[in-house]
């Protein structure tokens, strides 16, 4: 990337003697470094919350089953419970 540009013309003894300078800025490509390692921490923390809301789904699923089935084991219970008490 060119900053600057500086031309002169400079008359030497019947000749004309042009001297161009330009200065550049040297961009070793750090900001572009940190930029991809802060797209990885992006994805991969996304990555993580997704999974831990997925986990978390499994988890409460997995608990309403366990409840009803204890709630259809009490309720099989009651009704031996009930048909012995008639009898």
């Amino acid at each position: 990337m060119v900053d600057e540009r500086v031309e002169t013309t400079e008359p030497r003894e019947g000749h004309t003697h042009t001297t161009v300078i330009e200065e550049r800025r040297g961009g070793g490509g750090g900001g572009l470094l940190i930029g991809f390692a802060v797209l990885i921490l992006v994805i991969v923390g996304a990555y993580f919350l997704l999974n831990q809301s997925k986990n978390d789904n499994l988890k409460t699923q997995a608990v309403t089953d366990a409840a009803k089935s204890v709630s259809d084991t009490a309720d099989k219970a009651g009704d031996a419970i009930d048909q012995g008490s008639n009898n």
